[in-house]
Order: structure tokens, then sequence, then C-alpha cells
């Protein structure tokens, strides 16, 4: 029943014409029906003349201009009451046509582009005070009515409008933080992707190091010990399949050109890229900060390309670096590496721990750009990450990438 009428309503949102005009002929046939079953008694006691043809034609004219009131809404205003005009001057009780206008008045000041707010006000109270003098009430009397009636629909009006502009500006508002927010990510990602691009500047490095020195031990020994020669040119082979795979994957990932300094502007930009052998250490010093850490290896643990091995170490290092930012060192967290014959799966724990000064917990930080880095590292490989907080409490990582089987 709920959904049903959510449907409905949002069915009449969609189709405002069509709702006004089934309210114009609502309207329209109250109006008339009031006014056929009271006129012989107005006729006989008040000496109104008989509702005939003529007035109900105007009632007609001061209620159906209602189907245009959004769309022209001082066109509606000024039919409705000119209408009303005509039909309280040629002498007929007009009291049953006064809402129509009114309805019109309430348009016109709840729009938020209106315009003419005063004439707006005074054609309304002009007919509703006129309408009531014409019934024979004092003065006074006719006055505070007019004022009572239209300053509760003013009032209301100009809530409607307020509501309507704070609606639009915080429409705006969101759209502009949205396409911040997207900014913002896209800007973080290239960012990575930056960092990711220096770091395996120095994967590349290392396998062309390898190419030149065993092409020049190949020249050497080319005449003298030709198994040794050979064994070199394999290895230049299989060095040169890494670095172009390391290339692929680079030219995959960077679509945009970074635009800054040069790499080597960073103190340390040319150091050796780190690993999962670098693990253990990396353990030790968070330890040493206070974060208690268990790393577990199972599997045949072997040496991997120097692009993916950097991977790794990034995720379990950028994983452990929350922990100890948002669980604070209070925590326990875990690490596992499960060496299987085509992949290589990790995982990095914590129990949440009682958070330090000022800590946040994991699952409540929102909008950081770490996770962003952490699958744009995996993705590059053809890995997967998941990520979440964890039923019994803390957050947890685990990744998977992709190994060729064992020599």
């Amino acid at each position: 029943m709920h959904s049903g009428m959510a449907r409905g309503w949002e069915l009449l949102r969609r189709h405002p014409g069509t709702v006004d005009t089934a309210l114009a002929f609502v309207m329209g046939g109250l109006t008339l029906a009031f006014a056929l079953q009271t006129r012989h008694q107005l006729h006989v006691q008040d000496h109104y003349p008989l509702f005939g043809t003529s007035a109900i034609l105007l009632t007609l004219a001061v209620n159906l201009p209602l189907a245009l009131r959004r769309r022209r809404p001082w066109t509606t205003l000024l039919v409705s009451g000119a209408a009303l005009a005509v039909y309280t001057a040629a002498g007929n009780e007009s009291s049953e046509n006064l809402w129509a206008p009114l309805f019109a008045f309430y348009t016109v000041i709840s729009r938020p582009e209106r315009r003419a707010t005063k004439a707006a006000v005074a054609l309304t109270a002009g007919l509703w005070c006129w309408n009531a003098l014409e019934v024979g009430v004092s003065v006074l009397f006719a006055v505070g009515q007019t004022a009572v009636g239209v300053g509760i629909v003013w009032y209301f009006a100009e809530g409607m409008r307020n509501l309507g502009l704070r609606n639009a500006q915080l429409a705006r508002l969101t759209a502009q933080l949205n396409a911040e927010q997207a900014a913002r990510a896209q800007h973080a990602v290239t960012e990575e992707r930056v960092r990711i691009a220096r770091e395996l500047h120095d994967v590349l490095a290392h396998h062309l190091s390898v190419v030149a020195l065993q092409a020049g031990l190949a020249r050497y020994v080319f005449t003298a010990d030709p198994p040794t020669a050979s064994g070199a040119l394999d290895t230049i082979a299989e060095t040169a399949r890494l670095a172009l795979d390391e290339m692929r994957g680079l030219l995959a990932l960077l679509r945009v050109a970074p635009d800054g300094g040069s790499p080597g502007d960073e103190p340390g930009a040319y150091l050796p890229a780190p690993g999962l052998a670098q693990l253990p250490e990396l353990v030790e010093r968070l330890r040493v900060a206070g974060l208690g850490i268990e790393l577990t290896v199972t599997g045949r643990r072997r040496e991997l390309p120097p692009g993916l091995d950097l991977a790794a170490f990034r995720v379990l290092q950028e994983s452990l670096t929350n922990t100890l930012k948002h669980a604070g060192p209070t925590a326990r967290a875990e690490i596992e590496l499960h060496f299987d014959t085509h992949t290589l799966t990790a995982r990095a724990a914590d129990d949440g721990g009682t958070g330090g000064p000022g800590a946040v917990p994991v699952a409540t930080v929102s909008g950081g750009h770490g996770l962003i880095g952490m699958r744009e590292r995996v993705q590059l490989y053809g890995g997967r990450l998941t990520a979440g907080p964890r039923p019994a409490g803390g957050y947890e990582v685990l990744f998977t990438l992709p190994l060729a089987p064992p020599a």
C-alpha cells in the first residue's frame, strides 16, 4: 500500500498540468453544485438574481483558469479575478467563487521568480473586501476578514517560496560538492599514477641494468665459453620480456601525462624499490611504535617480478599505516601471505583497537584516497582487492595477485 501511494505521488509530481486541470474542474463543479442548490433560497430571502446561464459561464470563467496556474500564474489570477468582478457586479452572491482567485494568488506569491507582489495582494484583497461589503457587513468586518484570509494565504505562500529557494540552493550546492569530490578523487588517482610511474621507473631501470650486464658478459665470452654466452642471452631474453610487461602495464595505467618536476627532484627518488623482502623490517618498525602485529607466510615462497613485488608491499604498507593511524597503537593486527601455484593472496586485518588520541575507526572514514591507490596498484597487475569493516570489529584488506607458475 505504501509503495502504491509513493508511486501515485511520483506520478502526480511528474504531471503537474494534469493535477491542475483536475483541480480546476473539481472546484468549478463544486461551486456550480453549491450555487445551483442554494439559488432559490438566495433569490427568495436575500433578493439575489436567479443563478442562470450567465452566472454559470462566469463561474466557469472564475475556476477553470486554475488549470494554467503553474504555467501562467499571473494570467490565471487576472482572468479569474476579472470574471469574479463581473460576477459580483452583476449582483450575484459571490462568496462561493472567492476561493479560485485566492488559490491563484497563492500560486503567484509562492513562485521563486515572482514579480509585482504588491499588485497581487492589492487585487486579491480588493476582491475579498468588495465581496464582503456586497454581502452587507460593516467596513471594519470586511477589512478584518480580508486581512485574515489573504494574510494567512500570503504567509503560507511565502513559506513555500522560501522552502523552494532553499531546496534549489541545496541542489546547486550538492551538485557542486559532488563535482568537487569527483575532481579530488580524479586528482588522487592521477597523483597515485604518477607515484607508481616513478616506482616503475626503478623497476625498468633494474631490468635494463641486467640486460646491459648480461649483454656485456655474452660479448666477452661469446667465443671462449659458448654455454655461458648462451645462458646470458637467455637471461637477456627473459629480462627483456619482464621489462616489456612492466612497460605495458605502465602505459595502460598512465593516460594523463604528469605535470610537474622531474622524479629526480625528490630525495631518494632512485633508491631501489622495496618489496616483500622488506616486510619483516616494516613489521618490526611498527612493533617498536607499539602496534602488535603477527606475520604469517604460507606456501612456497619465491621471488616475484619487481613491479608486482613492489605493489604487494605498498598495499600492505598502506594497510598497516591506516591501522596505526585510525585504530591506534593499542590495536592488534595480523598479516597473512599465501603463495599458491598461480596466485599470491595477502590479508591485512586489525581488531579496531581502542583508538589513540583523536583516532577514528577506519570503517567510519570516508573520502580518503588510500584505498584508491591500493586498487590502482592491484588492478595494474590484474589482481582483485576488497576492503571493509569486519563483523567482529576492526578493518580488513584482502587482495590477490596472479603469479606465473614457478620454474
